[in-house]
């Protein structure tokens, strides 16, 4: 799949231009629930934004994506994409995913050709997810925040989209069984949020 089809199964409702959605269309929107009907936060969601990084590679693209340390409160040692928390001074959701993108990963914003997004994930730890697709043009120098990020690594996008790798597993958390999206690249196990927002684009670009 080439760029210039990726651009354009995003297109939709976005704005290239600005990053943002076209006046008076609304953000679709996915989330944990999609495995557990009915299981769904109830009162207000944490606005939160991530970048979902495309590496245009010559030979094929590739999905960054980062492990986060084993010390940390939410998440601990997971795979996930670069974002975070919308914070006050970020003045939307795509400031807060290219701030989070280069604090921890070191990529600042220059260097992310946004193309669009993805539909806005719940998580069933009460967070509203914007994810924003970017294309980055190789080489890509990174540098993780040893504090958050104990690895980055890429995935070919080839892997993501074909669906024999989207395993569902299920757990039990909160005395409940839960459902989730699953996939097993090697030695990387991308599940949960991360994996259901990566059938989203899968969903996105088969459209």
């Amino acid at each position: 799949m080439t760029p210039n089809l990726i651009i354009e199964k995003l297109a939709g409702s976005f704005e290239r231009s600005s990053g943002r959605l076209r006046s008076g269309t609304e953000a679709r929107e996915r989330g944990d629930y999609d495995l557990n009907p009915g299981y769904r936060p109830t009162g207000a969601l944490t606005p939160a934004a991530v970048l979902v990084p495309l590496i245009t590679h010559s030979g094929g693209m590739t999905v960054l994506l980062t492990q986060r340390t084993d010390h940390l409160h939410d998440h601990a040692g997971q795979v996930s994409f670069p974002g975070g928390r919308v914070d006050e001074g970020d003045g939307d959701a795509l400031a807060a995913a290219l701030r989070e993108t280069e604090e921890e990963i070191g990529i600042v914003s220059k260097k992310v050709d946004i193309i669009g997004r993805l539909d806005d994930y719940v998580t069933g730890t009460g967070y509203l997810v914007a994810p924003f697709v970017g294309l980055l043009a190789p080489p890509i120098e990174t540098k993780a925040d040893p504090f958050e990020v104990a690895d980055i690594f890429e995935v070919p996008l080839e892997f993501i989209l074909d669906r024999g790798n989207h395993g569902r597993k299920s757990l039990t958390w909160n005395g409940a069984l839960r459902h989730f999206y699953a996939m097993e690249y090697g030695e990387r196990y991308i599940w949960g949020a991360t994996a259901g927002m990566l059938v989203n684009l899968s969903d996105i670009l088969e459209a």
